[in-house]
């Protein structure tokens, strides 16, 4: 996928997609020094991340005043999310290189974002409108990590792979959630789970 292609699968504006460009590069020129994405995927950076993180957005309530994503490595999906226009987005890794890596991309993007160099658990709760994640965890240990730092009413937006289904099955003795499950843009086995009213049971 070239950057023109995303802009019209996305409908981004054409500063938000120089701003995406000046991060793709980036990564690209620091995957020499660290990993930061598998390297059998950079050649595909635009479809099998950016895009992938990008179909998130127009799931985002427009009443949202705060965005967490947690385990955020190279900034997928939450540092996307910020430079497409998230609000008050709040990047969680516990790598500090990543976190050194993502300073730099927000800086260089002029995205604001605010940085956590932290393991999960030691974060305290964020009062977020919407929770993120994306390849870090099974579906329960991501909703025991998510929901302190739910609000009321918030809801949690996870990407995965083709397990999804047997997540949810593992999942439901422990908790009770609102479901709406979305066919993935960029992997066809894949989905983008919805929660809402998320409640241990």
């Amino acid at each position: 996928m070239t950057p023109a292609e995303f802009q019209t699968k996305s409908g981004v504006s054409r500063e938000t997609l120089r701003r995406l460009g000046l991060y793709a590069d980036l990564l690209v020129k620091w995957q020499a020094k660290i990993n930061l994405v598998g390297p059998d995927t950079l050649p595909d950076l635009w479809s099998r991340h950016i895009l992938d993180s990008a179909q998130l957005f127009p799931l985002i309530p427009a009443t949202a005043k705060r965005l967490v994503d947690l385990g955020s490595g190279a900034g997928f999906p939450g540092l996307v999310l910020a430079v497409m226009g998230a609000p008050d987005v709040h990047l969680v890794e516990s790598d500090s290189r990543k976190c050194a890596f993502l300073r730099e991309a927000a800086r260089v993007t002029g995205t604001p974002v605010t940085i956590f160099n932290k393991r999960i658990e030691q974060v305290a709760g964020l009062d977020a409108d919407v929770v993120t994640a994306r390849a870090l965890a099974p579906l329960g240990k991501l909703l025991d990590w998510a929901f302190p730092h739910l609000a009321a009413g918030g809801q949690c937006l996870f990407l995965k792979g083709r397990g999804a289904e047997d997540e949810l099955t593992a999942t439901a003795k422990e908790w009770n959630i609102g479901l709406r499950r979305i066919p993935s843009l960029t992997d066809p086995a894949g989905l983008v789970l919805q929660l809402h009213e998320v409640r241990r049971g």
